[in-house]
């Protein structure tokens, strides 16, 4: 291959993570955001629609309530969805789900699952908290457009490097390929998963729910977690550096929680009978 064709793709690709920046989020990161806030809800809308559609909705009036209580004292206390709705959630009766999302557009959902990891309401509260800081963040939209940009990226290398042998061609594809996938998508994703737990940590200590509780929560999850896939090749933080990284923040966390106690922030969220 010419170098000069070598120093166009280069330029080409330092062209395209240069854009990365071209927003900022809660806590300071750079990060990308191609699609307007209305298209993301709108997106977010369809796929809840979708779920609660293909999902059996729980009919427990304790479980709902219980998880209603926790999301009207986080949503108390953050801003509105980025799109400006209102927030919603719902509680999928999947027992062997330990899970819970937010989306764009304010949609929450709740695995009955995850009430047996997710113990009390503060765990819970961390589980919740934290889907909401994806959303208050708009990772999403960073995903969305960090895949877009990447995809783009390939493509152009791909027209770049045509000619170049078949070979060589196919070889620099795939190294790129998977060059792509763990140099650019993944780590964003790991990156977006830590700055949630920080945020969804701080949610939770403005609404009066134990911070140090979140570290108990994944505690629990690293119980039921056999088989986790190593963190390299992960879109998720291992569960044992999301504890490290919780147990630095505590201490702040500790202080908006004593701050929200003082407020006569003290909620009585009572998990139902059986757990669900």
């Amino acid at each position: 291959m010419a170098r000069k064709t070598i120093k166009i793709i280069l330029a080409n690709l330092t062209g395209l993570f240069l854009v990365i920046g071209c927003t900022v989020s809660p806590t300071g990161r750079h990060q990308l955001a191609l699609f307007p806030t209305k298209q993301m809800a709108e997106m977010g809308n369809t796929s809840y629609a979708k779920i609660k559609q293909e999902t059996p909705i729980s009919e427990d009036q304790g479980v709902n309530q219980y998880v209603q209580c926790i999301v009207n004292a986080l949503t108390a206390v953050i801003p509105a969805p980025p799109s400006g709705d209102q927030w919603q959630v719902t509680v999928f009766q999947q027992d062997q789900t330990v899970n819970a999302f937010a989306l764009p557009g304010g949609n929450i959902g709740v695995y009955t699952g995850i009430l047996k990891v997710a113990k009390n309401a503060d765990q819970l509260a961390a589980v919740i908290g934290h889907e909401l800081g994806h959303v208050i963040a708009q990772h999403g939209n960073a995903r969305l457009s960090t895949q877009y940009a990447t995809q783009t990226g390939l493509e152009l290398i791909q027209v770049l490097t045509r000619g170049a042998g078949g070979a060589a061609e196919n070889q620099l594809m795939a190294l790129l390929g998977v060059g792509a996938q763990v140099g650019i998508t993944l780590p964003f994703s790991r990156a977006d998963e830590s700055e949630a737990d920080l945020l969804g940590l701080r949610y939770m200590a403005e609404a009066g729910f134990d911070p140090s509780q979140s570290i108990v929560l994944w505690q629990n999850m690293t119980q039921v977690e056999h088989s986790a896939p190593s963190e390299f090749l992960s879109t998720h933080p291992s569960n044992q550096n999301r504890i490290k990284n919780l147990e630095r923040h505590l201490p702040e966390a500790m202080e908006l929680y004593q701050q929200a106690l003082t407020k006569g922030k003290r909620l009585k969220c009572n998990p139902p009978k059986g757990g669900g």
